[in-house]
């Protein structure tokens, strides 16, 4: 598959200072803004799927008439938190 270039970024020098600024051994500005790129695509990628499933279990649960409650749900993730802060044996 052949590669693709980005537009052209134009930036503050401000930005590019502190983007220079954080840069780690031997990284490249063009390899930390690919890496920033990618990275926020996977977030809104997930935040995408997120919501998608949110409003499939919304209608499903229209559909059905079957809800859980606040209370159960808010009782079900302190039992794990509980069991998840329990040292293992």
């Amino acid at each position: 598959m052949k590669t693709a270039t980005i537009p052209l970024l134009r930036l503050s020098p401000a930005i590019r200072k502190d983007a220079e600024a954080v840069l780690e051994e031997g990284e490249t500005l063009s390899g930390f803004v690919l890496d920033a790129v990618t990275r926020s695509i996977e977030s809104r990628k997930a935040r995408q799927e997120f919501i998608a499933r949110g409003l499939a279990s919304a209608a499903n649960a229209r559909t059905t008439g079957t809800y859980i409650s606040a209370k159960g749900v808010l009782g079900k993730l302190r039992r794990r938190l509980a069991k998840a802060k329990k040292p293992a044996a």
